[in-house]
């Protein structure tokens, strides 16, 4: 199993290709190192800019606050579960782009992304209370990956800093999870590519 890892209303224009912010990508795509190394990172220098640069952007900006968030992408390929947008209020929970995240809710801890068909890249940069895990799970619901993040890593009295970049390549993903448990999590700048 192949798998490379990276930290680091219906509103048509909530969706914005990658490749409109192709320079802004770079930027992130090789960030500076984090205060603790992640196990398994093998991601060449630019591979993920180049991931990144031909991915699916959900730009959450035009949803409203509070907003339920289940099917208002379906027709770029993704729904989500137990997922809610919001402008935090938390200084804590700093969105990496705009104003808006999707947090975890109304159950803590954890939502779910299903894809409409086949994706072999996700990537996301998540803030939580306590370490996140993001699986990904093929078809038949057998887990492909897996990537944690060193720990909590909020805007204020964490080790780590807020935004990581979680990213699963590997081929055949139907779903993937972020999990945070008995914590909070938020997501934003979420993407994939088929």
């Amino acid at each position: 199993m192949a798998e490379s890892l990276q930290t680091s209303a219906y509103p048509t224009s909530t969706f914005r290709q990658a490749g409109d912010r192709r320079e802004a990508w770079k930027t992130f795509a090789e960030p500076p190192p984090l205060p603790l190394p992640i196990q398994g990172l093998e991601v060449e220098r630019g591979e993920l800019a180049t991931r990144l640069s031909s991915c699916v952007r959900l730009d959450w900006e035009d949803l409203q606050c509070f907003e339920i968030v289940h099917r208002q992408f379906h027709e770029y390929g993704v729904e989500f579960a137990n997922a809610i947008a919001l402008r935090p209020s938390n200084s804590a929970y700093p969105a990496y782009s705009g104003v808006m995240v999707v947090m975890g809710a109304p159950k803590d801890g954890w939502l779910e992304a299903t894809f409409l068909r086949p994706v072999q890249f996700v990537s996301s940069f998540i803030t939580s209370s306590r370490r996140t895990i993001v699986t990904a799970f093929d078809g038949d619901n057998i887990r492909l990956a897996e990537i944690e993040s060193p720990g909590a890593n909020l805007a204020t009295h964490t080790q780590h800093l807020p935004n990581v970049c979680l990213s699963l390549s590997v081929p055949n993903i139907h779903r993937v999870t972020f999990h945070t448990f008995n914590g909070h999590l938020t997501l934003d700048d979420f993407c994939f590519s088929y």
